[in-house]
């Protein structure tokens, strides 16, 4: 201990991934290991690459395979105790009844818009965050996957690592179909049933993550099907047959037909016409899953969207 009040672990750690964190991300796993770092100090040792594995430079969102071996630098810390994350109970409740299915080993809730999944970034707590602090007999939670802080709808979280592992494994495989809802501008054409654009991350300077159509990008595909055109805007179901990064936000921009309310990717004189009509939200949705079970029949979890008969837009 050092008379500053700081901790130094002052030497490397070499951690060899056994089957208990087979599967799980690199950020999570740090965060469960690093008890007391902070999430920021976490990400940044990652971006640095001073976190490798096997020997490797790697990303928050790696994947961990068993047998890998992550090197830790050493990390200097705050003795001062982690400071408690406290979560208006109106966002418990609201979650709780968001439950659209749970068992011993899933929870699939309806997630709200304008929440995210996760803490960081300047917030101090998600979903994960959230339903762990309403839940503290669950000794594991995890995320299954992810979705934007300003969609809504179907969101899997695994209440058992063997169910995280295989959950992501049948994602890998294609055995997991996500079924979308949108709103978009104009009237989405019969003939544009897929749009096969490669899609490339792009930051700008004021740190803003932005995607964008490339040919260096990496190949996506989303399926569209037309669902109801009205007075200049349409419902449209969206299959992402890839998993890309606002994949189907830009896919639906680049066929002329941007996500109405989507503030990174909508004309402005769009959102501003449509904030005049009551839109306040991003007007996509993870409206189902189909989870496709290797050993019992597949399983169709659908969330309700009451945007898809709003009046505003049912015109």
């Amino acid at each position: 201990m050092s008379s500053s009040g700081l901790t130094s672990f002052s030497s490397v750690q070499f951690i060899s991934i056994d089957g208990g964190s087979e599967g799980q991300r690199l950020d999570n796993f740090l965060i469960k290991r690093l008890k007391g770092v902070p999430k920021s100090k976490i990400y940044r040792i990652i971006r640095k690459g001073e976190v490798r594995i096997n020997k490797g430079r790697c990303k928050p969102e790696s994947k961990l395979r068993l047998g890998d071996e992550v090197r830790v630098p050493p990390i200097r810390l705050d003795e001062s105790p982690e400071k408690e994350i406290r979560v208006p109970a109106g966002l418990i409740q609201t979650l709780n009844e968001n439950v659209l299915f749970e068992d011993a080993e899933l929870l699939v809730i309806n997630k709200p818009a304008g929440l995210a999944v996760h803490g960081g970034s300047g917030l101090s707590f998600g979903v994960i965050e959230i339903l762990r602090a309403a839940r503290p007999e669950l000794h594991f939670l995890e995320l299954v996957h992810r979705l934007d802080r300003d969609t809504s709808g179907v969101l899997m979280l695994a209440k058992k690592r063997r169910m995280l592992v295989q959950l992501h494994g049948m994602l890998q495989s294609g055995r997991v179909n996500k079924i979308y809802q949108a709103w978009v501008l104009g009237r989405w054409p019969k003939h544009k049933t897929e749009v096969t654009a490669p899609l490339r991350k792009n930051s700008l300077k004021s740190g803003e993550r932005m995607v964008i159509v490339s040919q260096d990008g990496k190949p996506s595909e989303t399926k569209f099907d037309i669902l109801y055109v009205g007075d200049g805007h349409s419902l449209v179901q969206a299959r992402p047959i890839t998993g890309r990064t606002h994949q189907i936000r830009v896919h639906a921009q680049f066929a002329g037909h941007p996500i109405i309310g989507d503030e990174k990717y909508c004309p402005d004189e769009a959102l501003k016409l449509y904030k005049e009509k009551g839109v306040r939200r991003m007007c996509l949705h993870a409206r189902a899953l189909e989870l496709k079970w290797p050993d019992k029949p597949m399983q169709r979890i659908e969330a309700p969207w009451e945007l898809e008969d709003s009046p505003i837009l049912r015109t």
